[in-house]
């Protein structure tokens, strides 16, 4: 008799087909409450930092080159005035093996995969993880499918995600596109359950420690050439993995000063998940609508317990346009001799910006780029924008709406990073916890760890809430 694979007999069997096909059983790390053990849960990897970088190296992911975007910095400095404009330099992730960071995250989920006995492995992304997912698979023989929210109700996809979509057949894995909506949870179900393959989740313990390698990587090289940490890391910030591994990885290096910011491309008012609204946006990733609601109920993810969890080690967070990450896409080609896809343009873009207000003895790092293609350079995105009702403008992104139109600056000193509220991001993290009676002591400790707060701020929050 065949199994019901019907939407209902699916998502009855969620917890059960993810713990089939991560091999971790996160009922083990639950506590009292809201309380889970988080460190512990991080620590089931099995793998220590020396370990993530032996297996990174036998498939030649990481140890990247470091550059310093001096004629960046120079504009900076005109801009920031006498004594201001902070060294640029960039961590060029686009040198690994399928042109992102995500590499590393890829490297380890798929090692363990193989480790375990999978015979494949299946990841729910649209973004650069697939790509990276999908080479990993094939260094490790083992198979591949990618499931991509691709499309809208009337079959158009973004240039952007079918580029995602080619290099992921490129190495190939086999790419499930779907329309946006609620089938894309329920698809990635249905294909664990019928493969029994493993899930290379975004969300895992082992994805996070790929990236720990590569806070690791930057606080060796600024020491070596250096001789000091970086004042300020600035992290494209979407599902929080980014983050979370970059920061663990700095603090596991001792860089316990490095002011950690985090940057999104500014959606506001357009909906993830909404048919008409979905090729009303130009970047796919790295903006508000996965920042903003991944920061404040990190368990939404496609695991019980999400490893990715931004709040923790986020010090600020930032937003830009996105007409001035596509002017800053071009000027990174024109002027640096970089041309990079607009996922890490987008933290060069806020890390452009604050540079102009930090002192020039000080040092801003970009932490990743990705590679570019064809469905992500700026022309294609334009063109997609257009052909969708969006007015190109030249003038002040102050006056861009998003879904409406996008505004390339007119000069640089218009760009300009806007500051997100974090005490905001932190109350709402709290009210997300759903729990309108007193908090234990236990609780209320883990709720301070989780939003980066004193504990005596998370009880003075509690009880000005209205729940």
């Amino acid at each position: 008799m065949s199994r019901d694979t019907s939407y209902e007999a699916i998502m009855s069997r969620k917890n059960e087909i993810m713990k089939k096909a991560v091999g971790i059983d996160y009922t083990e790390f639950e506590r009292e409450g809201v309380v889970f053990d988080y460190e512990g849960m991080m620590k089931k990897t099995g793998y220590e930092l020396d370990q993530v970088r032996e297996i990174e190296k036998k498939t030649s992911v990481g140890d990247t080159p470091v550059y310093e975007l001096k004629n960046l910095t120079k504009l900076a400095r005109k801009i920031g005035g006498k004594g201001k404009g902070a060294r640029i330099f960039l961590k060029d992730e686009a040198a690994n093996p399928s042109g992102s960071f995500k590499a590393r995250r890829a490297a380890v989920s798929v090692y363990h995969a193989k480790k375990l006995g999978y015979k494949g492995v299946v990841a729910a992304t649209s973004g650069n993880y697939g790509a990276a997912v999908a080479s990993q698979a094939a260094m490790q023989g083992l198979k591949c499918i990618i499931i991509q929210e691709c499309y809208d109700s009337k079959g158009k996809g973004q240039p952007e995600i079918i580029e995602k979509a080619r290099k992921c057949e490129a190495y190939g894995a086999e790419v499930i596109q779907l329309t946006v909506g609620p089938e894309l949870f329920y698809t990635f179900l249905k294909v664990l359950d019928e493969t029994g393959y493993f899930n290379a989740s975004l969300y895992t313990p082992f994805g996070v420690a790929g990236i720990e390698t590569l806070g690791y990587e930057l606080a060796t090289w600024f020491r070596e050439n250096e001789n000091k940490d970086p004042d300020v890391v600035v992290v494209t910030n979407a599902g929080g993995g980014n983050l979370t591994g970059t920061a663990r990885g700095l603090l596991k290096s001792g860089a316990n000063n490095t002011t950690i910011i985090g940057a999104s491309v500014d959606l506001t008012g357009l909906h993830m998940a909404s048919d008409n609204q979905f090729n009303k946006k130009s970047f796919t990733t790295g903006h508000t609508g996965f920042g903003v609601p991944f920061s404040t109920n990190p368990d939404r993810s496609d695991v019980p317990r999400s490893a990715a969890r931004p709040l923790r080690y986020m010090d600020r967070y930032v937003t830009v346009s996105q007409g001035e990450v596509f002017y800053m896409t071009e000027a990174m080609a024109m002027i640096e001799g970089l041309e990079r896809g607009p996922a890490g343009n987008t933290s060069v873009t806020a890390a452009f910006n604050l540079a102009t207000q930090m002192d020039e003895d000080k040092i801003i790092v970009v932490q990743e780029t990705e590679y570019t293609g064809a469905g992500k350079h700026v022309s294609a995105q334009l063109s997609f924008a257009r052909e969708n009702g969006i007015s190109i403008e030249i003038g002040d992104p102050v006056n861009q709406i998003p879904g409406k139109n996008i505004i390339l600056p007119k000069h640089p000193s218009l760009i300009k990073a806007k500051e997100l509220d974090m005490m905001k991001l932190k109350k709402s993290y709290i009210k997300n916890l759903k729990n309108n009676k007193r908090f234990s002591d236990d609780e209320v400790k883990f709720i301070a760890e989780e939003t980066k707060l004193r504990v005596q701020e998370v009880i003075r929050i509690i009880a000005e809430m209205k729940w």
